[in-house]
């Protein structure tokens, strides 16, 4: 045995005579596998090893268990030299093999992901686990959002018989939860300028019916449409984001500004046509709503709708016509709120798209059948 002093490890220079294991207090497998690795952060970041006594004691030889920093690296040696032939076959059976699906995100969360994983499985949102499962990703808004609705429909239903004024008021707050809703359906949020487009597309709209009358309608509508249609593309050509990206904002946007500008047809259609329709909707939500069965609450939802027109069609100038409004508006409200319902929507979505979609998707209609 060597009676000259370890004066510690020198990265940058061998010494001259390897210390035996014994010294260093480790076996011999663990000598050779500390050997093998070379230069650790272990050797970089330690003190230096005071020197060693002469003759050191049994005490001093035993083997010290390592610190909690060096557990780790420990660990990983003892798990790599019992069957170190056997690391590339288990590495390449866990590659292909599956990775295990997340848990379920907590209930309340907008943000529509399960928690990340560390065995490198993609997140994936609440839709796309469902569907997994076997499960159905559809959610419907309920009786509050129906509730909004109905009052918004109430409100474009009394309004439009006051005056065109008045009716301007809860029409534009109605574009501007279609605005909002419809990015936010989409899973793009925030997304300030295509909502800000979308919502100044449909006031723009307003303005130009309001400006040429009812009369002009359809020109006052639809020329607002296809100059919003061009602006988009524009913007979306100047965006410096990926083409997946810009074809993505480009269709949300086009049909964020579709649904504003056609909810103008609350503007370009007759008042007592505007009455029904509007009435019609927040019967028919507010039916689709309760506590049935799918088929059955749709089927009572359309008979309210039917009966809504088939009553405030009496009371105005719109007599037998008010039973083919009141269905037609019905089948549209249907139709946008089983489009709010898609996809394991949030909250916000039931609270802006599940309020709006029904009301703005029935204008078009109402304005045709005026």
């Amino acid at each position: 045995m060597s009676n000259q002093p370890y004066e510690g490890y020198d990265p940058y220079q061998q010494p001259q005579q390897q210390p035996t294991p014994q010294q260093w207090g480790y076996d011999e497998q663990q000598y050779a596998t500390q050997q093998w690795q070379g230069q650790t952060w272990e050797t970089q970041t330690h003190a230096p090893v005071p020197p060693v006594s002469p003759a050191p004691s049994a005490a001093e030889t035993a083997y010290v268990q390592p610190q909690p920093y060096e557990r780790p690296y420990a660990a990983e040696q003892q798990q790599q030299q019992p069957q170190p032939q056997q690391q590339p076959q288990q590495a390449y059976a866990a590659a292909p093999a599956p990775a295990p699906a997340p848990a379920p995100a907590p209930a309340g969360s907008d943000q529509g992901y399960g928690p990340a994983t560390l065995a490198g499985n993609a997140r994936i949102t609440d839709a796309q686990r469902a569907r997994l499962e076997g499960r159905s990703p559809i959610i419907e808004p309920g009786m509050q959002p129906a509730l909004l609705t109905a009052l918004l429909g109430l409100l474009l239903s009394v309004t439009a018989q006051v005056s065109t004024y008045a009716l301007v008021l809860p029409l534009v707050a109605l574009q501007a939860v279609t605005a909002a809703g419809w990015f936010r359906l989409n899973g793009m949020w925030p997304a300030r300028q295509g909502i800000a487009l979308a919502f100044l597309g449909g006031v723009t709209a307003d303005v130009a019916v309001l400006v040429a009358g009812r009369d002009q309608a359809p020109a006052a509508i639809l020329g607002p449409l296809g100059v919003w249609v061009l602006l988009t593309l524009v913007l979306q050509l100047r965006s410096h984001a990926d083409p997946d990206t810009r074809m993505y904002g480009l269709m949300a946007t086009v049909a964020s500004s579709a649904l504003a500008i056609i909810a103008t047809g609350y503007l370009g259609a007759d008042t007592d046509a505007v009455t029904v329709g509007a009435a019609a909707v927040a019967v028919a939500v507010l039916a689709r709503a309760l506590p049935l069965p799918t088929p059955a609450s749709m089927v009572v939802a359309l008979l309210a709708a039917t009966g809504a027109g088939i009553a405030v069609g009496g009371m105005t100038g719109v007599g037998t016509r008010g039973a083919l409004i009141g269905v037609a508006a019905g089948v549209c409200a249907l139709v946008g709120h089983r489009v709010a319902s898609y996809d394991y929507p949030s909250r916000f979505v039931h609270f802006t798209a599940g309020v709006a979609l029904p009301l703005a998707a029935a204008a078009p209609v109402i304005w045709i059948l005026h």
